[in-house]
């Protein structure tokens, strides 16, 4: 591999053979050849993702403040009120935590039909890959 120089810009080869990253697999499962099963880095992301929605604060010891409590309100009332008291809480919590591997383009909470359904479409910015995934949890109307 040789650098070529051009006036004052040197210009390096790209660098195509190194492997895509792989991560754990959430929930951790087995892959058919009886190891550990990997997900892509965007996965992984949409994976913490979800982590985070479904995980109630104080649910981790080590990490009391963790979650945006999404669980907590399943047996509220659906309605437009709880659906902005949500979004305004998935918002922090995305910010928080991982506000460093993503940057939240849109952020739609929407109650309809006795359905809770986050709509989030976002930038996975080690990747520059963007992503519009749904998470859903069922009420009472």
């Amino acid at each position: 591999m040789r650098a070529q120089r051009t006036d004052q810009l040197v210009v390096l080869p790209a660098q195509s053979s190194l492997p895509a990253r792989t991560d754990i697999a959430f929930p951790f499962q087995v892959d058919s050849h009886g190891r550990t099963a990997g997900a892509g880095y965007d996965d992984h992301v949409r994976q913490m993702i979800e982590l985070l929605l479904f995980t109630s604060p104080g649910e981790r010891v080590m990490l009391p403040d963790f979650g945006c409590g999404l669980l907590d309100l399943v047996f509220e009332p659906n309605s437009p009120e709880l659906a902005s008291t949500l979004q305004l809480s998935v918002q922090a919590a995305l910010q928080r935590w991982l506000g460093d591997v993503i940057t939240v383009q849109r952020l739609d909470v929407v109650s309809q039909d006795g359905q809770l359904s986050v709509h989030l479409s976002y930038v996975v910015l080690p990747t520059g890959s963007q992503r519009t995934d749904v998470f859903g949890q069922g009420g009472t109307p």
